[in-house]
């Protein structure tokens, strides 16, 4: 029994709570729903995080930007493995929908795009017209 049928009445829990700090709010994302030791972060995630404090904005909700293939921020290591540390890249402020994006590992923040860009197919053939569109 899987899914719905084994926990027909799930119980919601909260991550973090709303005045912890993002460094805080951070480290309980990485630690209880992505199963890491840890987190690490880049003298510029450090940095921004700073302003982003001073300007009023340091106890927004966190949404993190990692790789779709695992876990972790690297996207090499499938499944959920044990005894890692995410490592924060970049933390951006997006104050009008009201949270701090913050970027793990070599993240693209373009949501939804292939592995080959279809630009790759485009051509102009010996006529002038465009093909592969």
């Amino acid at each position: 029994m899987t899914g719905i049928e084994a926990t027909p009445n799930p119980v919601p829990t909260i991550t973090y709570e709303v005045g912890d700090s993002a460094v805080d709010k951070i480290a309980k994302v990485a630690r209880n729903i992505y199963g890491a030791e840890g987190i690490t972060l880049s003298k510029l995630a450090e940095e921004n995080l700073a302003h982003f404090t001073r300007w009023g904005f340091g106890r927004l909700p966190v949404c993190i930007a990692k790789t779709q293939y695992s876990l972790t921020d690297d996207p090499k290591r499938l499944g959920a493995p044990t005894g890692w540390t995410l490592h924060v890249s970049d933390v951006k402020l997006s104050a009008g929908a009201g949270f701090l994006v913050v970027i793990s590992g070599a993240m693209v923040l373009m949501p939804g795009l292939p592995k080959a860009s279809r630009a790759l197919a485009i051509d102009v053939d010996e006529n002038g017209e465009i093909i592969g569109m």
